[in-house]
């Protein structure tokens, strides 16, 4: 074999860096280390991987190409490596997941496989549906957990479980006494909503289909604790997913409304890279969250 796991290493390092130091600080190696591994590799094979502008490295066409069966092939010996260690017990999984399941549920399913894996190390990594995507597309992580619905042709989405939305007020607000929302009160309401690229939009757009366009939008923010923070101190109502508001209902400080006649069901998934080896924890991960779901 004219190539090692270091140089492949090294490659797909560099790759999501596009940066030798940063990758070379990832792998816990030396810079000039790291430089060697990578122009060894591409001189063994007289085959350029990387456009040079400066100290950025851009992929290019040879790159792009080899990435995917590179990072398949070093998943492929990290499994091996923690299967010869721990008889198949599972090693290190990175996992993403959007935010109201990365807040809500993915904490809580991490402590539990934890315990029954503890060789495991998880490393969680919690933002929007695009981001983990990308993050997934570009083999950072292993695999996602999302709750937008999601069409990409590098990935594979599975199914994981249901999840509903559920609009919301603030117990002084004038709607919290009505029994049910009708469509004028709908569009007569102030909204504070998810950012675009969030699960949670995507899933509120197409709840409002047909009169999304002449909704008020008031405010859009990035997380759902300040969202049920403004909507709390009567900015206006909101939409999230009812996880994320079950205390908030108990305790009385938000009030759940009624639109039976919107579609509030959405799915949460499970996103894989296509080319990218299934490897024993990520199939762990899965069947543990499908267990306890």
């Amino acid at each position: 074999m004219h190539f090692t796991l270091k140089q492949l290493q090294v490659f797909l390092a560099v790759a999501n860096h596009e940066n030798v130091s940063q990758a070379a600080e990832e792998l816990a190696m030396s810079q000039s280390a790291a430089s060697t591994a990578l122009k060894e590799l591409e001189q063994r094979f007289e085959l350029p991987l990387f456009d040079r502008h400066g100290k950025r490295l851009q992929l290019n066409e040879q790159g792009q190409a080899m990435r995917p069966r590179a990072a398949a092939l070093i998943s492929q010996a990290q499994d091996l490596e923690q299967a010869l260690k721990s008889q198949a017990d599972v090693g290190e999984l990175k996992v993403g997941a959007t935010l109201t399941i990365g807040n809500y549920l993915a904490v809580g399913i991490m402590a539990n496989f934890m315990n029954e894996h503890p060789s495991a190390h998880v490393k969680l990594t919690v933002e929007n549906t695009a981001a983990i995507a990308a993050k997934v597309r570009n083999f950072e992580l292993d695999l996602g957990l999302i709750e937008g619905e999601l069409q990409d042709t590098h990935l594979n989405v599975q199914f994981w479980r249901d999840d509903e939305l559920t609009p919301f007020c603030a117990p002084t607000h004038p709607l919290a006494a009505a029994k049910q929302l009708s469509e004028q009160q709908l569009l007569d309401a102030e909204w504070i909503v998810r950012e675009p690229g969030s699960g949670t939009r995507q899933a509120f757009d197409r709840a409002m289909s047909g009169i999304l366009p002449n909704l008020k939008l008031r405010l859009e923010l990035q997380h759902t604790e300040g969202i049920k923070r403004a909507v709390e101190a009567g900015l206006g109502i909101g939409c999230l997913s009812r996880l994320t508001l079950e205390e908030a209902f108990k305790r009385g400080t938000l009030v759940p409304l009624a639109a039976p006649q919107r579609n509030w069901h959405r799915k949460f998934y499970f996103i894989l890279h296509k080319q990218k080896h299934q490897s024993t924890g990520v199939n762990s991960w899965i069947d543990h969250c499908r267990r306890i779901s």
